[in-house]
């Protein structure tokens, strides 16, 4: 039996949109395995359009995979804490923005109030990072989180190493079994990988 049975995982999207392509299928593999999947969009989810899709686009996937609402508001993210609804939270793609932010306690989207409930009910919250200065300005955040309780990351590698030397993008085909492992209170290894080969 899949220990995702009777399980709810909130599945939260920043606005790394070229990664949303390789992310999607990963909330329905949570979905097959049993999961009640709550989706949570940042507002650039909710109003960009981009040269990877519509905004529209991704919200009805969001929608017609996991069969629930986006959260799209902070007022909605709130009660997330109280109810203590999550059994895991997943940020995937995390952008540079929403690291630096939930690194210094800014609450001011649907996905930080997220993971500030998941972080009060002392709930594992799992980061698929996705950032331009992984390795240079937002270092420092990344950081922070690592040493943080209750904070896993999906195991990452620079994706660009020549042309983008400061990126870090998360293997988002292993989503799952971070959060299998988070729900153990354990750090799927190794961490860091080899994303680009040369």
């Amino acid at each position: 039996m899949s220990i995702w049975k009777g399980k709810t995982v909130g599945f939260a999207l920043t606005g790394s949109h070229c990664t949303f392509e390789e992310t999607m299928p990963q909330i329905q593999r949570f979905v097959d395995a049993g999961a009640n999947v709550i989706p949570i969009a940042s507002y650039s989810v909710l109003s960009t359009d981009t040269r990877f899709g519509k905004s529209e686009d991704w919200q009805k996937g969001l929608k017609d995979i996991t069969g629930n609402d986006i959260i799209s508001t902070i007022v909605d993210a709130e009660p997330l804490g109280p109810s203590k609804l999550l059994d895991v939270l997943a940020i995937a793609p995390c952008t540079g923005n929403t690291t630096a932010k939930l690194a210094n306690a800014m609450t001011e989207s649907p996905v930080l109030m997220a993971a500030k409930a998941q972080m009060r009910n002392q709930r594992p919250l799992v980061l698929a990072i996705s950032t331009n200065d992984g390795l240079g300005l937002n270092a420092a955040n990344i950081a922070k989180l690592l040493v943080a309780k209750n904070i896993y990351f999906v195991p990452y590698g620079q994706d660009a190493p020549t042309a983008k030397p400061n990126s870090l993008v998360a293997r988002m085909d292993l989503l799952l079994e971070t959060c299998e492992a988070a729900l153990f209170g354990k750090q799927l290894q190794p961490m860091v990988i080899e994303r680009f080969k040369y």
